[in-house]
């Protein structure tokens, strides 16, 4: 999980800079001494944004050893030392370098120097929308064919199952097959694919189950049942399992809040389950891992009780319906699932 925001200057008058809006933005400053290859090798798989103040060149030639992809990299922006331009340089959109530079320019009276050709234009941006919407993208790659049609005057279909209010954006409309997928299941498809994070996955486990035996289950679990595990928001499982290093530990690794209920509250959940009077006998109740995931939802059980090696899954959904908002905010995107 990255945390936070991290700035550097190169001279004394943008050192000044630097520390100014490292006291509005929350940030830190690179220490001085430290050699900014250094700082950026730290600095950029760690933070959200990093914040160069001085010449763009330079920025460029520290990151660039760096740079992976738009779905990760972190927002990137140049300040010049006179306060007069904020320029996003990286990961514009999904990673909010563009949203940074406008609150950037907001505190020193300068101007965000933006380029993404749909900001210019005022044209839907798909990897916005996706980023306010609470979705994962799953082939960023994609991304471009979505803006390029729009950009040249022509419509986008996106393909939605949940509710969306009319209308829909200029040059957008809902249909299928779409230029957009939006769907949990993974799929063959041309079309760039995003996953709703409505998941809530319930677990299951014997005692001592290692963080290994869970992944390799869940990896399996995943691909037989065509889930995109960016659509899992959250986890839950019995409190008995509240010690469970190995559960914790697997929890952590995809950084799911880990919610915990007692027999009695999953005995109280109505519906048809999985039963298995061994684990009645075992801790109190007939099934955890389905009757875990419907109450974390609050929602609809899609996958049933999924056992291998001593470890069971289920999925339920909750309900959702999401919205046309796409224009980006104030602050720099954080990639975290929205917390329920």
């Amino acid at each position: 999980m990255r945390e936070g925001v991290a700035l550097t200057a190169f001279t004394e008058r943008g050192r000044a800079l630097a520390e100014r809006l490292a006291d509005a933005l929350g940030g830190s400053l690179r220490p001085e001494g430290q050699p900014l290859a250094d700082w950026t090798a730290e600095r950029f798989p760690t933070c959200e944004a990093l914040i160069f103040v001085g010449a763009v060149g330079i920025a460029v030639r520290s990151i660039a050893p760096h740079i992976g992809s738009k779905a990760s990299d972190p927002a990137v922006v140049c300040v010049d030392e006179t306060r007069r331009w904020a320029i996003p340089i990286l990961s514009g959109h999904l990673g909010g370098a563009n949203a940074l530079a406008h609150r950037i320019a907001a505190l020193t009276g300068g101007e965000a120097v933006v380029t993404t050709a749909t900001d210019l234009n005022g044209l839907f941006a798909v990897d916005l929308w996706a980023k306010r919407q609470g979705m994962a993208v799953i082939n960023p790659e994609r991304i471009k064919q979505v803006s390029a049609k729009i950009l040249r005057g022509e419509t986008a279909v996106i393909d939605c199952p949940y509710p969306l209010p009319c209308p829909a954006p200029e040059l957008v409309q809902r249909g299928v097959p779409g230029d957009v997928l939006v769907s949990y299941r993974a799929a063959e498809t041309s079309a760039l694919q995003l996953a709703p994070r409505v998941l809530a996955l319930g677990i299951g486990c014997k005692r001592g189950t290692g963080v290994q035996t869970l992944e390799a289950v869940f990896s399996r679990f995943c691909t037989e049942r065509r889930i995109l595990p960016e659509a899992i928001e959250q986890a839950a499982s019995i409190d008995v399992k509240r010690d469970e290093a190995g559960l914790l530990a697997f929890c952590a690794n995809h950084d799911w809040p880990l919610a915990f209920y007692s027999a009695e509250e999953l005995r109280d959940i109505p519906g048809d389950y999985t039963a298995s009077r061994f684990v009645e006998n075992a801790v109190g109740v007939d099934n955890v891992c389905e009757r875990a995931a419907v109450l974390c939802a609050n929602g609809k059980l899609i996958e049933k009780k999924y056992a291998r090696d001593g470890v069971t899954f289920a999925l339920a959904e909750r309900r959702a319906a999401f919205d046309w908002s796409w224009q980006d905010g104030e602050t720099v995107c954080n990639r975290d699932r929205p917390r329920r």
